[in-house]
């Protein structure tokens, strides 16, 4: 069984009455700008915030009613203002100075939001810590504008979700076309970044829920090397596949923030020392020489999208890259079903171990869960019920020989079979896919209808995946993905920014003009 836990934005002017971000060049970050009018004196970050804040009023809370940002930091203001006096007093405090992010709604923050999941059950959750990356985002100089909806338990409660749907605040819609679904489970992070409401959001990712959203709304989405980025604080699905990734509208700015992101963690399951410089690789001639393997079998599922990646190839090739074509991963069928058994074992102990730690009065076990979705079957379960977490309630311990052949068979198809063995047979670089398809009408009745996607390779083996606007299928976008090894984010990123700076094809969302 093949499950994409597709676990996986102001009439106002975003900068200044002078400045709009909508028509920021692609060639500059919306962070390094705002920086300059910081200090030119013509913006501050009170005043930006308030911005975004008149912005997502108008669209998401009406208008267009998007439903992307779930909460809004009531401190977020307070944190603005803050920041200007010690801007004043000292400059510019790190590298996301003054910055807004908006949080996906599964990451544990202190400012008085809180963190469901998407769930009723955890309506009251409160946490009494910041996650680890919320701290780096902080120490970073970030201002936290809010949550992210998405779907709710990072799209592993139904096998038949609607990618964006929570049962604490309803459906998103792509920025795009309202019509259409904003995949998952980071919906509202990219939803939000595509329609302009903060400079940067944090998704989440098991198997494809950064890169989908990101692809599907026309933005950059990173999922980075797992345990480089810390996953204590995050309502988790699988430890063996989970990490949190930057969205954002450029990958200078998703580069940026990936950086303050990254640090080791003690509290991590298993942390990962990156050394790497992330922001000296954005390198206009980074593709050039580049040894880069085209996935077939990857492709295939759209005609429409398949004619646009070969546009992308011919791109890829014009900015100096060696294609070597008809690349093939000879496990793709053989990955899904031990990925999905490793998901189920792995969520029911992660779940257990991270509701332990809350406060009295909320559930305390998948088991609690099960039973307040039955107890409450009319708000949560209107379109679709709960039989994935019912199958994971029933697996055994991490101890079980079933999920210990599982998780040994799915690593080594997607790395020493997979990925690795497709970069050492070929001497490639990278490998380069479509991220997936163009989204898809919202259906309530039949669920989210995927056709495929790229992520699952480097989702089960813990490897970089980067995805960037690629072009559009009529008026919807689609993505090209940049697929590395063990650490490799600098390889991808030094592709993934000549790419994006040669063709420059995100749009904003003409239903928000």
């Amino acid at each position: 069984m093949r499950i994409l836990t597709v676990i996986l934005f102001l009439l106002v002017q975003i900068f200044s009455t002078q400045a709009n971000t909508n028509t920021l060049p692609a060639t500059e970050t919306k962070i390094t700008t705002i920086h300059q009018q910081f200090k030119q004196g013509t913006l501050t970050s009170e005043q930006l915030v308030k911005q975004y804040l008149a912005r997502i009023k108008k669209y998401d809370k009406q208008g267009l009613a998007l439903n992307a940002v779930s909460q809004i930091n009531p401190h977020a203001l307070a944190r603005a203002k803050d920041l200007d006096e010690q801007f004043k007093q000292k400059g510019l405090t790190g590298p996301l100075h003054g910055i807004p992010v908006l949080l996906k709604d599964n990451i544990d923050t202190t400012d008085d939001m809180s963190n469901s999941a998407g769930s009723l059950a955890l309506k009251e959750h409160f946490p009494a810590n910041n996650a680890f990356l919320v701290k780096q985002l902080l120490k970073a100089g970030a201002i936290i504008l809010g949550k992210t909806n998405l779907s709710e338990w990072a799209n592993f409660r139904s096998t038949s979700s609607s990618s964006g749907w929570s049962s604490m605040y309803g459906q998103t819609k792509n920025a795009h076309d309202v019509t259409r679904s904003p995949c998952g489970s980071s919906s509202g992070s990219g939803v939000a970044i595509a329609a302009d409401f903060a400079v940067l959001a944090v998704g989440t990712e098991t198997d494809g829920s950064v890169t989908c959203p990101a692809a599907i709304n026309g933005i950059v989405g990173i999922k980075p090397t797992l345990g480089t980025v810390s996953r204590s604080g995050i309502i988790p699905i699988a430890h063996s596949q989970d990490t949190a990734g930057p969205m954002a509208q450029t990958v200078s700015d998703a580069v940026i923030m990936l950086s303050a992101m990254t640090a080791i963690d003690k509290h991590d399951p298993a942390p990962v020392d990156s050394t790497i410089d992330y922001v000296k690789h954005l390198k206009k001639d980074g593709l050039a020489g580049k040894r880069i393997g085209v996935v077939r079998n990857l492709t295939g599922y759209h005609n429409q999208l398949d004619n646009t990646f070969e546009q992308a190839i011919k791109d890829l090739r014009a900015q100096g890259a060696i294609i070597v074509d008809e690349v093939t991963f000879e496990t793709k069928d053989t990955w899904g079903g031990n990925e999905f058994e490793v998901l189920l074992y792995e969520f029911k102990a992660d779940l257990n171990s991270y509701l332990a730690s809350t406060a009295e009065g909320l559930p305390k076990s998948l088991e609690a869960i099960i039973e307040f979705n039955q107890k409450n079957a009319e708000k949560v379960m209107p379109h679709f019920a709960q039989e994935i977490m019912q199958m994971a309630q029933s697996k055994a311990a991490l101890t079980a020989q079933d999920y210990l052949t599982a998780l040994k068979s799915a690593k080594q198809a997607t790395q020493k079979d997979g990925i690795d063995k497709l970069l050492n047979d070929h001497k490639l670089d990278l490998l380069v896919a479509p991220t997936t398809g163009p989204a898809w009408k919202i259906d309530h009745v039949n669920g989210d209808h995927y056709l495929g996607a790229a992520s699952s390779a480097p989702a089960i083996a813990g490897y970089p995946h980067i995805t960037v606007p690629m072009g559009f299928v009529k008026h919807l976008p689609v993505g090209i993905s940049f697929i590395g090894g063990f650490l490799q984010e600098g390889t991808l990123i030094e592709a993934a920014y000549s790419y994006e700076q040669a063709t420059q094809h995100r749009r904003d969302p003409a239903q928000l003009k």
